[in-house]
Parts: C-alpha cells; structure tokens; sequence
C-alpha cells in the first residue's frame, strides 16, 4: 500500500475547498512525486518479472526484458 496516499487526498480535497499555503503546495509536490517514484517502481518490478509467450507457447520475451531480468537475477 502506498503510505502517503491519505495525505495526498487530503491536499487534493483542501485545495478544491479552499486553497492550499505555499508549504502544503510544496509538502504535496513532494508527495507526488514520491507517489509517482513508487508505482514506477512497481510497474518496472511487475515487467521486469514476465516472460512473453506466443500462441504456441515458445518464448518470445524481448532481448531487453530479458537482459533486465537477468541483472536484476544477478543484483539478488
């Protein structure tokens, strides 16, 4: 679960009722972009971990998926 996700919907729902101050506006940048930093890494994680199959069942991942894959075999 993503810690901060309350506090991002709190800014969001303060910002539409009646304004933010220019720290709250910093404070909720930041978290942002610690929320968007996060689901990236899940994505790369989620694709970083599949093996492409054709129809019939051969594998066809990509030479950079599966190069990704192999370093981060290596990195463990």
């Amino acid at each position: 679960m993503i810690n901060n996700l309350g506090r991002i919907n709190e800014l969001a729902k303060k910002q539409r009722e009646e304004g933010l101050t220019n720290a709250e506006l910093v404070e909720q940048q930041v978290l942002r972009e610690d929320y968007l930093r996060e689901i990236r890494g899940q994505i790369l994680d989620t694709f970083s971990g599949m093996t492409v199959l054709d129809p019939l069942g051969n594998d066809v991942t990509p030479d950079k998926l599966r190069r990704e894959k192999e370093m981060d075999l290596r990195e463990e």
